[in-house]
Order: structure tokens, then C-alpha cells, then sequence
């Protein structure tokens, strides 16, 4: 019989431990008014996940990761292999596109980042279906939910604590502070950092950013708040019209001002070769 409730009554942690404790295999499904996922287990571990708007087809996996660009996700879904995981991660190795170890990184990854956004989910229906399983083609990485649910409860404390401090990213933009250069060259930035400074101007939004760097919420504000403390950018109202969504140079989205480019775009350059 499936397991059926609220997420009012019934939150993310207290079914990701009733799954992990009764080692159960099946599928959860959740839905909001607006979003839906499913996660799939065996023997009380994450196999595979996905969501409406996102198929959990390897490509949209490789490309979410920065392994595939949309471009080549388009073609090779339009081949008869293409549809199928095993199959296409197989073609993706042999042709060198990408190695095993990408593979396995790139779905985990993608997994974890819907279980994450989960525990921001306070309101809607779950049903667990058990004994459910993907179909045969997808590649299942087994995730241990002990530590999932961990690291879920600390994001979800630490997302509060930068929503507070981050509320709006859709109407609130970049700009490098007096002295940037300075600081910029002082500081061991991440990789996420780097890419983040690459789109810093007063015409994208932080929404902008975020999605020209395959980042959630959670991910740009923490590092859009990191810049902030180290004095490095400062939050501002967007200018003009904001630009496209997309990727240094191929869309729209503007690059940091000129007084500041020598230095970025020598680290962006050297980000691109990583």
C-alpha cells in the first residue's frame, strides 16, 4: 500500500529517514502547485532522481554539470542511442568526450541538487510507491541517505540565514566595490567564485547569474554573500535593460566593466582550461 501525505505533516527529513531506517525501494513522489519530483530507492539508498521540468536523461545531466553544452545535448538526443543512458555514457567515453569518473559526478550531483531543493519544500503531496524503479537505460548511482539527510538540514539552516540576507534575486544585481582589484588579487577564490565575478554588472540580476551558471538559489547566494563579506562586490539596483540569460560568449549577459576586465578575464580563461 502506498505511503501517502502532506509535507505539512510529514516533512523531507522525516521521509528520507523512514526510507533510509526501513531500507525501503520504491519511488517518492512529491508535488507542489507549481513543481513535482521523484526520487527513486533501493534498499534505503538514492538511485535516481528527476523532476517535471527536467527529464533525468544523462545529457540534461552532462549539460547542468558543464560537460555537454546545449547544443550537443540537442544532437545527440535527436539519435536513436541518445535516449538511452547506458548506451549514450558508453558512445560519450569512447569518443572522449568525457571520462567515467564525469559521469558518476555529473548524476550524482544532479540527484543531490533536487534532494536539496526538497527541504525547502514545507507544503505539498508525497506518495511512496514501493517497489517502483526507473526504467532499465537510466545509470543509477546508490547514495547513502544518512548523510544526505545531514548535509539537507544544515543547507537548509544555512539558506534561512542568506535568504534573509539575499531575499530577492530577481531584482537585485552586481557591482565591484572601489578597490576590487586590490582584493581580488589578495583572496584564493573557488572555481563557483570565479565564474560568479564573470558576469558581475550592474545590468544582470543575480537571477541572471545564477542561471547562466547552472546554480540554485542556495549555491549563488552563498557565493554572491561570500563576495560581499570579502568587500569584493557590493548589491545594487539593476541598470537598463537586464540582460539575456546565457554564457560569455554565447548570449547576452554582460560582461564586468572594462577598469576591471585585464584582470578577471585572465582568470576566467584560466577557469575555462579546469
Amino acid at each position: 500500500m502506498a505511503l501517502k501525505g502532506n509535507l505539512r505533516d510529514f516533512s523531507t527529513t522525516q521521509l528520507l529517514n523512514l526510507i533510509h531506517l526501513a531500507r525501503k525501494t520504491g519511488c517518492l513522489t512529491v508535488r507542489t502547485s507549481s513543481e513535482a519530483a521523484r526520487l527513486y530507492f533501493r534498499d534505503g539508498k538514492l538511485i535516481h532522481a528527476h523532476t517535471a521540468n527536467h527529464d533525468g536523461h544523462l545529457a540534461t545531466m552532462l549539460v547542468k554539470a558543464g560537460k555537454l553544452t546545449n547544443e550537443q545535448a540537442q544532437k545527440i538526443m535527436a539519435r536513436p542511442e541518445g535516449r538511452n543512458d547506458v548506451q549514450l555514457g558508453m558512445l560519450l567515453i569512447k569518443a572522449g568526450h568525457v571520462s567515467r569518473e564525469d559521469i558518476i559526478q555529473s548524476v550524482r550531483r544532479y540527484m543531490l541538487d533536487i534532494v536539496y531543493t526538497l527541504f525547502g519544500w514545507y507544503d505539498g503531496e508525497f506518495e511512496f510507491t514501493p517497489d517502483a524503479l526507473p526504467s532499465a537505460d537510466r545509470i543509477l548511482i546508490p547514495v547513502n541517505l544518512e548523510q544526505v539527510i545531514l548535509e539537507g538540514s544544515r543547507r537548509l539552516q544555512e539558506h534561512e540565514r542568506l535568504q534573509d540576507e539575499l531575499p530577492d534575486l530577481d531584482h537585485t544585481a552586481l557591482r565591484f566595490t572601489n578597490g576590487a582589484d586590490a582584493r581580488l588579487r589578495a583572496v584564493n577564490l573557488t572555481v563557483e567564485e570565479w565564474r560568479v565575478i564573470s558576469f558581475v554588472s550592474p545590468r544582470n540580476t543575480i537571477r541572471v547569474i545564477a542561471q547562466a551558471n547552472n546554480m540554485d538559489d542556495f549555491q549563488v547566494r552563498k557565493v554572491v554573500y561570500g563576495l560581499i563579506q570579502a568587500g569584493i562586490v557590493e548589491l545594487v539596483r539593476p541598470t537598463g535593460q537586464m540582460a539575456a540569460l546565457g554564457v560569455p560568449g554565447e548570449f547576452g549577459a554582460e560582461k564586468p566593466p572594462a577598469i576591471k576586465r585585464s584582470l578577471i578575464e585572465r582568470l576566467i580563461n584560466r577557469i575555462k582550461r579546469i
